[in-house]
């Protein structure tokens, strides 16, 4: 993939501001598609758009082809007239600075339980429900089944119960609403110049539709339970490793269907977006797998993927691959071999770039790059400012002390507004491309962090207050972004 100079900003809709106490694809997402463009950048940067669970990860999701329907904007509801504008007055007062999941899901629900009431089935959603009927189907009737089953994980479900038609009907609804409404949006990006970057995680979650439905395709047993999961092992940040706890695959099964799969996954995400990151990367070349009886990742092997396999053949269906490869942590050369064999360029982020062999520093970086401030898993620049700075000030922390003075010395400063050092590092830099956290942008500290690894409540909730991103800060981002050439 060659993609000319570029820089944009990382957000996910459901941090965007608004009086329904989460980010959707109404009026917002305009404001903020306008304020990218106006600060001439040409990317906007998002997260999974899949349903998520309870944790409210968009990284384990109840689908990999479905949408999220939190994103579904009442307004936009009211507009095409399933809702009245009086159904939308008695919405409670929400929390402005984070988003409440319950209180979210609770108000929403009842919003577009009436909007259901008052659907038809038109010539638009009988297209819709046949061209994407070959995951819509199994995907409605499984929501349908876990509600009825209160939300169990699926092979607990008692198999006396039936999936409602009405129910399944109403999940189709929900995901008719949410591409119509997605492909609205991608529009009005279309006529500001704007594109979408999107993610894909490398495994889906167990209590899910596409494993329910295509239980040949993981490593299960004969209840449905996984036999093995994925992870990472042991490394310098993490002593016991990381049990992510979700299925791994059977590559040799998927390689006897011509991974058709993972194509039509491949398929169906770059249809809502221009750019797709591939998180986990290195799991396309080999995987951590754990037998899912353990406890922590220590004890697991690696096994091999499907290498260049799966790429050759979605190249041959679907053309052109506009696939980035998030290559962070320990990485092989076998990895970074597939990666280049590929042709899909890797990623830098500034903040590791003052530990290790400096890869991660811009004086190091090459165009066929991605380069961050810092991800959705790191703290804001500030926020890893001041703790490298409460590290150093621990007379025993010889390492903290030497990485603030790399810093210091890197940019010859004092720390102030250290955010914008780091943004004129990233776009002023040979890389490609240029991502930026709206959070760093706004000199956010660790209040505003998105997620936290490890920790599993509590991420994922930070919201933006739209007077922060006034008239000085869009100047200041514009000008720099125009004089880097980007």
């Amino acid at each position: 993939m060659k993609i000319s100079r570029k820089s944009g900003i990382l957000l996910h809709p459901t941090s965007l501001p608004g009086r329904f106490g989460i980010g959707d694809l109404g009026p917002e997402s305009r404001w903020f598609v306008d304020f990218l463009a106006d600060a001439k950048q040409s990317l906007w940067c998002v997260l999974p758009l899949n349903p998520t669970g309870p944790d409210n990860s968009p990284y384990q999701c109840r689908s990999a082809f479905a949408g999220n329907p939190l994103l579904i904007s009442p307004e936009l509801l009211v507009a095409e007239g399933y809702l009245e504008p009086k159904d939308l007055r008695a919405s409670p007062r929400f929390p402005s600075a984070h988003v409440d999941f319950p209180a979210v899901r609770s108000y929403k629900e009842l919003l577009f339980r009436k909007a259901f009431g008052n659907f038809t089935e038109t010539t638009e959603y009988l297209d819709f429900e046949k061209t994407h009927g070959w995951w819509l189907e199994s995907y409605a009737t499984f929501m349908s089944l876990h509600a009825a089953n209160r939300g169990v994980p699926w092979p607990k479900f008692d198999k006396r119960i039936r999936p409602k038609p009405e129910i399944i009907r109403y999940h189709k609804f929900l995901q008719y609403e949410f591409f119509r409404q997605w492909r609205e949006l991608r529009k009005y990006c279309e006529n500001r110049k704007i594109l979408i970057m999107g993610d894909m995680p490398f495994y889906v979650e167990h209590n899910s539709a596409d494993v329910w439905s295509n239980q040949k395709l993981f490593h299960l047993d004969n209840r449905g339970h996984p036999m093995y999961v994925g992870g990472v092992p042991p490394d310098y940040f993490s002593k016991n490793g990381q049990l992510w706890g979700n299925p791994v695959y059977r590559w040799d099964v998927l390689k006897q269907t011509g991974y058709k799969w993972w194509i039509d996954r491949l398929r169906s995400t770059l249809e809502l977006v221009d750019l797709l990151r591939l998180d986990h990367f290195r799991g396309f070349e080999a995987f951590w797998s754990v037998r899912a009886n353990q406890s922590t990742a220590k004890k697991g092997s690696w096994i091999k993927g499907p290498g260049a396999q799966l790429f050759e053949k979605a190249h041959q269906e679907l053309g052109t691959l506009p696939f980035v490869a998030e290559n962070l942590g320990i990485i092989t050369p076998e990895v970074e071999s597939l990666r280049r064999q590929l042709g899909f360029p890797g990623m830098v982020v500034l903040q590791f770039g003052f530990d290790g062999d400096g890869t991660h520093r811009p004086n190091n970086y090459v165009r066929e790059l991605v380069s961050f401030t810092g991800t959705h898993d790191n703290d804001t620049t500030v926020g890893w400012w001041n703790s490298l700075r409460q590290a150093a000030l621990n007379h025993r922390n010889e390492n903290g002390r030497a990485t603030l003075h790399r810093v210091k010395s890197y940019f010859q400063t004092n720390g102030h507004e250290i955010q914008w050092s780091f943004i004129q590092a990233v776009l002023a830099s040979v890389a490609d491309i240029t991502i930026i956290p709206l959070q760093d942008v706004l000199g956010l500290g660790s209040e505003a962090r998105m997620n936290l690894p490890g920790r599993a409540k509590g991420n994922w909730r930070w919201r933006l207050s739209p007077a922060r991103t006034n008239h000085n800060i869009l100047e200041r981002l514009r000008d720099l972004t125009v004089v880097c050439e980007r």
